[in-house]
């Protein structure tokens, strides 16, 4: 995410070069009938940047607090109260606005293993991507002494962290990245693939090898390169707050938020260079290069309009809002729209507005249903309904 504090595929797809151009058409209310409603009346959160369920069978779910907090409850309307599934906010520094407890995701073998991944920061200005395990007598319960590190780097600044965990339909653990902060990215991490700054990385946490908590896979684009860190799978990216699978297609969706004129959505190709700085958006921003070899997005949107802060979401695959299927939905969490990206027959994109409902969104999830949650800093999680 931005400094908030102002207001506060399938993966072999072909994405477009940045000389072609990203579709912006934006409609208003599309469906009069849609509505943001609140999830569960009786429970409220402090800064929830996270909502995660896990595939063990259980109406379970999970919502992250930044200062470092998970909460369990039962994921019905009606549910009157949560329980701390894990607290380590002594151990996460949350000071600077984007830092803290950013993502959480449950091994696909969650059920019988009982492992889950934390990406956050600690007060050593470096980031921790951590496995945890299930308490033994309490399912409802972690053991917060049971965390393995699996991957640690440096943040020279106090925003752009990234900070999302999730699981491919591959198996593998993605994480996703932020330039390192400050503005501008002063350090041209963005256009060095020799750190792990600015990228999405793609690692194999049920392996260990060459002395560390995991291995890469031998289908990462930069496999055994002297220059290139092995982990990442794409970057060129700004601050990739938060990616997503299509549950069906298995495409990779990222909402890159942009420096000061652009935000964009971007669809991740294995090995793709996505510009940042270079480029801003489908634009040039530090040195006027646009290279052949940088991906475009598929949309961008100026922030002239009233978006500074893009937070991605999902393509909706549920059946409570039929008209949706398939779209893209994400919001930015200054204006507080929410916006339905559409991929048309010709392969070019139409995005829409489907509200503007003024809260600042911070994350989107999905139940085990593929139905959409929306988190708020109002300290409630939402749904849309028609």
């Amino acid at each position: 995410m931005k400094t908030l504090l102002f207001l506060i595929s399938n993966l072999l797809y072909l994405a477009p070069s940045c000389s072609d151009s990203a579709q912006n058409n934006i409609g208003t209310d599309s469906d009069a009938e849609l509505k943001m409603v609140v999830a569960f009346h009786n429970l409220e959160f402090t800064r929830p940047v996270d909502f995660q369920v896990p595939n063990d069978g259980t109406n379970r779910a999970f919502v992250v607090e930044q200062e470092g907090i998970i909460s369990v409850f039962e994921n019905k309307s009606a549910v009157t109260e949560k329980s701390v599934f894990l607290d380590i906010s002594n151990q996460v520094d949350d000071n600077s606005n984007e830092e803290g407890l950013l993502g959480l995701a449950f091994h696909p073998n969650f059920k019988e293993n009982g492992f889950f991944y934390l990406n956050y920061t600690v007060s050593s200005s470096e980031t921790y991507i951590s496995r945890f395990s299930l308490d033994s007598s309490n399912p409802n319960k972690a053991n917060p002494e049971s965390e393995l590190v699996i991957l640690k780097y440096d943040q020279p600044y106090g925003n752009h962290n990234g900070g999302q965990v999730t699981f491919g339909p591959d198996g593998f653990l993605y994480i996703s990245v932020g330039d390192g902060g400050s503005g501008g990215d002063p350090k041209g991490n963005g256009q060095n693939a020799g750190t792990l700054l600015g990228s999405i990385l793609r690692i194999d946490v049920d392996k260990t090898e060459n002395g560390k908590n995991y291995g890469i896979p031998q289908d990462n684009p930069f496999v055994n390169s002297s220059t290139k860190r092995e982990e990442i799978f794409a970057y060129g990216l700004r601050n990739p707050w938060r990616i997503s699978f299509d549950a069906e297609t298995g495409r990779l969706w990222c909402a890159d938020v942009g420096q000061n004129a652009y935000e964009e959505v971007d669809i991740i190709t294995k090995g793709g260079n996505y510009g940042w700085n270079d480029m801003e958006g489908l634009h040039t921003y530090k040195s006027g290069s646009n290279s052949p070899d940088y991906i475009a997005p598929v949309l961008e949107i100026a922030q002239s309009t009233g978006d500074k802060s893009i937070t991605g979401g999902f393509a909706y695959r549920g059946t409570l809002l039929p008209d949706l299927v398939g779209k893209y939905i994400f919001a930015d969490y200054v204006s507080g729209r929410i916006y339905a990206l559409t991929e048309n027959a010709d392969g070019s994109f139409t995005n829409e507005i489907l509200m503007d409902q003024y809260q600042n969104i911070s994350a989107f999830g999905v139940d085990q249903d593929n139905e959409l949650y929306i988190c708020a800093f109002d300290g409630k999680i939402y749904k849309l309904e028609q």
